[in-house]
């Protein structure tokens, strides 16, 4: 005796469209819970757009391709958060367009490489990855220590930014090349402003090792330092972020 099951399957415009029923049920439980609630991105401490400088080195990142092999995703698991740290927040990617969670990891998860090493160790690890990693595939990027940063653009890409819902304020994109530089400024005379501007969490100082010159390098490891840091971590789970 054929079941009611064996019955439908034999029917194949009624078993398509009874699949398109219930997967539009299901998707209806998922969405239509979003509509009624105000933000459905939880509200972090200490998030902000980035700078100018960092702006630009997420720019070389996404243009040298490092979001190919490095995700800046980490998830729930447990291998994940004991290997990277507190998994990542919704937060932490608003101000991205677009965000780079990526899905393959042929080198590590970046989400929370900002503060684990040092400026010099970026600098020497992006000229000659093998040298300090054995074995790495990494190809070097030491032109970007040569490369001087193009600045003429940043004001244009925060004002289009800030089109797309970045909170960057007309100062910050008036001022978005003068920024940039003092942000690299090794004499860290700037670093009061910025930080009025930007917030307490802002980095000031020569990036490259190279006084004196503003590189694509400079940009880079802005970038990368910064990566992890913004969200505090302590308001929002303080028992998951001391771990």
């Amino acid at each position: 005796m054929s079941t009611h099951h064996q019955k439908l399957e034999r029917h194949s415009l009624g078993f398509a469209m009874t699949i398109l029923v219930v997967a539009s049920i299901g998707g209806l439980v998922e969405i239509a819970p979003l509509f009624t609630i105000e933000n459905t991105v939880e509200k972090v401490e200490g998030m902000r757009p980035y700078t100018p400088l960092e702006l630009a080195g997420r720019d070389i990142y996404v243009r040298e391709g490092c979001y190919a092999c490095h995700s800046q995703m980490i998830r729930t698991l447990r291998s994940d958060v004991e290997r990277y740290g507190h998994y990542s927040l919704a937060a932490e990617s608003m101000y991205d367009h677009p965000f780079q969670w990526g899905s393959k990891r042929t080198g590590p998860d970046l989400a929370r490489i900002g503060g684990k090493y040092s400026d010099a160790w970026h600098v020497a690890h992006l000229e000659a990855p093998r040298e300090l990693v054995e074995g790495s595939i990494m190809p070097g990027y030491a032109f970007l220590s040569e490369a001087r940063l193009a600045t003429g653009h940043l004001p244009a890409s925060l004002k289009a930014l800030s089109r797309a819902g970045v909170p960057y304020t007309k100062a910050q994109i008036e001022n978005a090349e003068k920024d940039a530089a003092r942000q690299a400024d090794f004499e860290q005379n700037y670093e009061g402003e910025l930080q009025d501007s930007y917030g307490d969490n802002v980095q000031v100082r020569d990036f490259d090792g190279a006084p004196g010159r503003l590189t694509e390098m400079d940009a880079l490891v802005a970038y990368l330092q910064m990566l992890g840091t913004l969200a505090d971590l302590e308001t929002l789970n303080p028992q998951e972020s001391s771990r």
